[in-house]
């Protein structure tokens, strides 16, 4: 009985230590998704862009998702989690080394190019420590210990345009200076970038982290939580609408943030210079921080699809509130939809994984693979954009958080 416990506390030391090594892959993601939303105004204003064009930046970023995840999944069941994390980041530093030459030769389909790499990494480390965070301990408490490693997701997320808005939009060397040199201010942050991904594939590479085999049971001994095998993922139904969630989720998300600082920035909103509108951004990705936190505590109590449909609601009527009014009032119902974001990626995923035992990988593959609606949503908000206007386009996200609420209530039920 003594060794029995020495193990289990070994074994529990083990798992406390990966997921904190964990919790910088989530912060860098988090930081390197954000800065997108401080892109979109910088290439469109450098290379006269109209809002469906530069929504093609969240395509060709969020489109790898599509195209890597499947594969991604692959590799990783091939390789183990720790290898999928190194080449996960070495991908992503590549990626991001491609923006140099993108900025010196003023092209546009080049930067393109380079983001598609830079997300591909994105995407491989995703479908590595997503899962990864979810059998490190009893299943029981999945999504409580994904939202909190999602929590430092959400710092990165919150940083990320603060910094941008000071080193790519220019505030520290001014803001007319800044526009007037069209793409070359995201040179030096990105290399930078590539250097700290680097920096994170040697240290990953040498920490000793537990292999974990898939569908072994929890730590309480809970054998129930397996569903019967249905051959493959594809034969869940929460699977299948689980995947359809991170697609609505992620598009939602990332539509708003996408249009933030150009929606700031208009007379009839606040009015704000783009360096500053950025700042504010930040309030946006901080309130997913604060709740994630929040959540991660409140979520032992609170079972998750009830959490997640009441989030939804809120959400919901702070855009409704944001689409008809204006000013202040308008500015700060947007900013605080990122409060009730907060829980909703690593709450669909880890109800979606549920039960799914040896299929976990394909399964993390296929949500991942739905993370394509950051790709598709902000592209058919920028065309409403366009035609009618920025906060009217923001009614989309509204159809998004419906049907998440929908998965929460019902949806998510775990069956074959």
């Amino acid at each position: 009985m003594t060794s029995t416990g020495s193990s289990d506390s070994s074994q529990t030391q083990s798992y406390a230590f990966a997921l904190s090594s964990l919790t910088s892959l989530f912060f860098m993601w988090g930081l390197i998704s954000s800065l997108n939303d401080i892109l979109i105004p910088r290439l469109k204003s450098a290379f006269e862009l109209n809002y469906a064009e530069a929504m093609l930046i969240q395509f060709c970023f969020f489109f790898a998702y599509f195209v890597v995840s499947v594969p991604a999944g692959r590799l990783i069941k091939s390789v183990g989690y720790k290898i999928g994390i190194v080449i996960g980041l070495l991908v992503a530093a590549l990626g991001c080394v491609g923006f140099y030459p993108s900025a010196a030769s003023n092209s546009y389909p080049l930067f393109l190019s380079s983001l598609f790499v830079l997300a591909s990494g994105i995407t491989i480390l995703q479908v590595a420590a997503n899962p990864y965070v979810t059998v490190l301990g009893p299943s029981a408490t999945a999504s409580s210990r994904l939202t909190m490693t999602q929590a430092f997701n959400s710092l990165g997320t919150t940083i990320g345009p603060w910094l941008g808005g000071i080193l790519i939009l220019g505030e520290a060397t001014g803001s007319v200076e800044a526009m007037g040199r069209g793409a070359e201010s995201v040179q030096v942050p990105y290399l930078g970038l590539a250097g700290l991904l680097v920096l994170l594939a040697v240290i990953m590479a040498v920490l000793r982290l537990p292999e974990v085999e898939e569908g072994e049971p929890d730590a309480e001994g809970s054998g129930d939580e397996i569903l019967p095998d249905a051959g493959s993922a594809w034969g869940y139904t929460h699977l299948g609408l689980g995947a359809l969630g991170i697609f609505v989720y992620v598009g939602a998300e990332v539509s708003i943030g996408s249009f933030l600082v150009n929606f700031f920035s208009q007379a009839d909103i606040a009015g704000m210079e783009e360096f500053q509108a950025a700042k504010y951004v930040s309030f946006y990705w901080g309130g997913a921080m604060v709740g994630r936190f929040i959540g991660a505590l409140a979520m032992r109590k609170v079972e998750a699809g009830k959490a997640l449909a009441f989030n939804a609601m809120m959400a919901s009527l702070l855009v409704l509130l944001t689409v008809f009014s204006s000013g202040a009032l308008a500015m700060w119902a947007i900013i605080g939809v990122g409060l009730f974001n907060s829980i909703m990626f690593p709450t669909i995923f880890s109800l979606a994984l549920a039960g799914l035992g040896k299929h976990t990988s394909q399964g993390s593959a296929i949500l991942c693979l739905a993370i394509v609606g950051g790709a598709l949503v902000p592209l058919l908000q920028g065309v409403l954009a366009d035609a009618f206007g920025i906060q009217q386009a923001f009614l989309l996200a509204v159809l998004c958080y419906f049907y998440i609420g929908y998965y929460g209530l019902k949806g998510s039920r775990a069956s074959v």
